[in-house]
């Protein structure tokens, strides 16, 4: 779980997996928060982690939205489980925050692939 819990933990390493969603990460000049360029354009980036419990919450920001999302990662048996719970924003139509809900099976199925492949 720890090793998980750490890559998860690292923004750095969110272009590798979240490949829909983030496309570059960057640190800024305030350590909370690190800049992002997405799809949509630039955003922000800041994870309230805790390893003690696995807690990898993080806050979204843009021009037009922004939005917080709890997630965990629990050990399971030799291995861990990282959950994660969307909300719909306000500013979303159903119709949009279904596709992109969607769209984060593409990131978890390349975050398992990575965490799986032997280094």
């Amino acid at each position: 779980m720890a090793d998980v819990f750490a890559f998860l933990a690292d923004a750095a390493n969110w272009p590798a997996w979240a490949v829909v969603n983030v496309k570059s990460i960057e640190p800024t000049d305030d350590p909370d928060w690190w800049a992002m360029t997405t799809p949509l354009g630039p955003a922000k980036l800041r994870l309230r982690a805790d390893a003690r419990y696995g807690i990898l919450d993080h806050d979204y920001l843009d021009d037009t939205a922004s939005w917080s999302v709890p997630a965990r990662v629990v050990a399971n048996d030799t291995g861990s489980e990282f959950m994660i719970t969307f909300f719909q924003p306000p500013a979303f139509t159903d119709a949009f925050f279904d596709e992109q809900v969607a769209l984060v099976d593409t990131e978890l199925a390349t975050l398992k692939r990575i965490l799986e492949t032997p280094a």
